[in-house]
């Protein structure tokens, strides 16, 4: 694997961890796709650092099961400012 590629899936890692961010937030911050954090994080962190990789995947799993609460909370905010302007 190329040196930067191994380097940008560790720094992945911390920030996701750091900031207990999504996947979504990210590939905001990184300017990369989903895909590639993703890949990153569950693919090529797994053979460079497993502990780390680990580490990440367990902030990963966490989000995902809150994501539907979530996407509920931006749904009833949008309809409340449509309401609001109406």
């Amino acid at each position: 694997m190329k040196g930067y590629i191994e380097e940008r899936a560790v720094e992945i890692a911390n920030y996701i961890i750091e900031n207990n961010a999504t996947v979504r937030q990210t590939a905001k911050q990184f300017g990369i796709s989903k895909s590639t954090v993703h890949k990153d994080v569950t693919e090529r962190l797994l053979q460079i650092n497993p502990i780390l990789a680990n580490k990440a995947r367990i902030v990963l799993d966490h989000n995902k099961s809150e994501r539907h609460i979530r996407g509920g909370m931006a749904t009833k905010e949008k309809y409340k400012q449509k309401a609001k302007y109406s």
